[in-house]
Formats: C-alpha cells, structure tokens, sequence
C-alpha cells in the first residue's frame, strides 16, 4: 500500500500544509470550526484544485502545480466518507455494496461483497433498501461500500457526527478495526476525542489552515503544544517563556513543573505547561502545605460535567480550567466574577519547549 504526502496549499481558502500519512496509518484532524479541515480532504480528493504544492499518494503524483498535473478524483484510488451515508436509495444495500466493486471480474463479485458485509455486521441487511435503514446500519453499509473499492486512502470527514449515542460508539469500534487492515492510510476530521482516542495513531491539529500540531494520539492528548489541542484534549495548556529558574513564565505569574524531554531550553525560549484539570485544587485563600503553584484568579463559569462542576477562571488573559466535586462546589460558593486560587503541584505540571 502507499503512504500520502501532502505539500499544496490553496489560497483562496488560507490552506497551507505539509505532512505525510505512512501506509497502515490512520490520522486524525481536529480543530476551531473554520480552519481548513474539510478543505484539506476536498485538496486530497481532488474536489478542489490547490494553487500551489504537490499531493502524492505512493509513486501516484495526484496533483502538481508545477508541471499542471491533476487526477480526477474517480482516479485518485480514495474512498470517501461524509456525516450522510449518501447510500443509492435505489438499489439494496448488497448492490450498493457491489457499486464499489464494479471494477471487479463478475465472478468474484458475490463473494467479495458478503466479506465485506459481514466485516461490518451488515450480512442480515443485504436484501434492505436504503429507507429501511437506521443511520448507524446506513453508515455501516457505507464504510463497506468505501472499502469495497480497494482504496490506498480513505478520508473520512466527521462520519460519526449524525450518528445517536447508541450507534455512534458501535460504528467507531468498526472503523478502529476496519481502517488500516490493508494497509491503506486514513484521514480523519473529527470534532470528538473520543474518535482520536479510539481510532487515530497520530492527531493533526489545524488551525487558520496551518499544521500548528501533529504528534502521535497519546502524546497531544496528554502534553498539547496548541491551544485547541489543551481544548481538544480537556487540559490546561499555559504559553510562556523559560526563566532563569526553569519555571515557566508569563507576565507575573509563573509556573513550576517537570520538564519533558532530555534537555531543558534555554532561559528566554518559548515553552508550554500543561496540567489536568483535576490537579486543580480551587481555594477561597491561599492554602498552605505543597503546592509549589498557587494562582491568584476570578472565576468566570460554573460548569455541570456528570459528577464533577468544572470551573473555569482568568488569571490575565490565561484561562484555566478545575474539576471539583459538586460538593465542594457548594461549599465553596463560587460565582462567577468572585476571586479564588488555584494551586498545583509542580509534579502534576509537564513543561515541555514549544513546537
């Protein structure tokens, strides 16, 4: 199978980008609404024409600005997969199935479809149409159909997002199975961390139609270096510079972690700190004992998230986020606009260069 390389950029859409996705690698794309992610698949299928740069797939030159080389997408060797299954409402779901594979020696036909319907526990729908559907059966049937055409790349834009809190969780169990088995690489836009978690081998964060982020899933989960990543992922995320002391500086607050990699930037250079919301511990005063990092805020929300309240505050311009109980919420009495402090442990903080 073949890996993508993506080097193009579109200007009318503010898209500019590089990276590669290896064979077998399924990558997920996150970011705010409006960054370019969907923009960056309509570049890769060839649904829009880039202005400059190229786009490989294997030793398959897709598009070259340069020598004016541009594959029309039903050459591209890519499968396709929206929010809308986009099923053929007239035919059942084995001969949709079957669409994919029109390239295919008659006589393989039959068999190779009812693999790929039972690789996605679709078999006992085969003689349905799709109206007698619900939306995760439909998706299913859709990620057969897709993979049915043997692609070397599939790019998936949020194909879960329509789907109901009962299916959405059965249909990404099948795409973390499904994508990559043979090889192909994968793109994936998603706005759900679980998504990341269950099906990506790296995360790509895009932001204004940059790659501001791009690591393997469990590090930008756990150790962000981008805003929307600390967002994405759920975590605090503080931008700052070196000090002279190690601790990581921004306008008078400072912050003292531990630091990840094997040598410590120089004091002046910029770094990141990140911490999980529920290191936070949220005082009315400030607390003695440990904390190495007590910070001076005014709460802004008060947030219901299952069990827990989160709160969320300013110290400057930074935001901060902490997980308490809801009993200690009601202890506290917080409001918003009321003054408190934030304290943790330096060993609860990762302080790591910026990228």
């Amino acid at each position: 199978m073949s890996e993508l390389r993506f080097d193009a950029g579109h200007s009318g859409r503010d898209v500019r980008a590089a990276f590669t996705v290896a064979a077998g690698e399924t990558v997920a794309i996150v970011g705010p609404n409006g960054a370019g992610k969907s923009t960056l698949l309509a570049l890769i299928a060839g649904l829009l024409r880039p202005d400059t740069g190229q786009i490989t797939l294997g030793e398959h030159v897709l598009t070259d600005c340069a020598t004016g080389i541009f594959v029309p997408t039903h050459r591209r060797r890519t499968a396709l997969l929206l929010q809308e299954a986009l099923l053929f409402p007239h035919l059942t779901v084995a001969g949709n199935v079957e669409f994919g594979m029109r390239g295919k020696r008659h006589g393989e036909t039959p068999a190779a479809r009812d693999r790929w319907l039972q690789s996605v526990g679709a078999s006992d729908l085969a003689g349905r149409r799709p109206g007698e559907l619900s939306g995760g059966q439909a998706q299913r049937v859709a990620i057969a159909r897709a993979l049915a055409t043997e692609p070397d790349l599939v790019l998936l834009d949020e194909p879960l997002a329509g789907l109901d809190a009962d299916s959405g969780p059965a249909v990404r169990a099948l795409l973390a199975r499904v994508l990559g088995r043979d090889g192909q690489c994968a793109l994936m836009v998603t706005h759900d961390i679980m998504d990341a978690v269950a099906i990506a081998d790296r995360v790509m964060v895009l932001e204004a139609g940059r790659v501001v982020e791009l690591g393997d899933t469990a590090t930008v989960l756990a150790r962000p270096t981008s805003q929307f990543g600390a967002r994405f992922a759920g975590v605090n995320l503080v931008q700052g510079v070196v000090g002279p002391d190690g601790a990581l500086h921004i306008d008078d607050l400072v912050i003292h972690g531990v630091w990840s990699g094997a040598e410590r930037p120089e004091p002046g250079r910029q770094a990141v700190a990140v911490f999980g919301p529920r290191a936070v511990g949220v005082h009315l005063s400030p607390p003695g004992g440990s904390p190495r990092n007590v910070i001076a805020v005014s709460v802004t929300a008060l947030t219901a998230h299952g069990d827990s309240v989160v709160v969320t505050a300013t110290a400057g311009a930074t935001i901060f986020t902490a997980h308490i109980t809801a009993a200690a919420a009601a202890e506290l009495r917080l409001a918003p606009d009321a003054p408190a402090y934030f304290a943790v442990k330096a060993h609860e903080v990762v302080i790591q260069a910026a990228q």
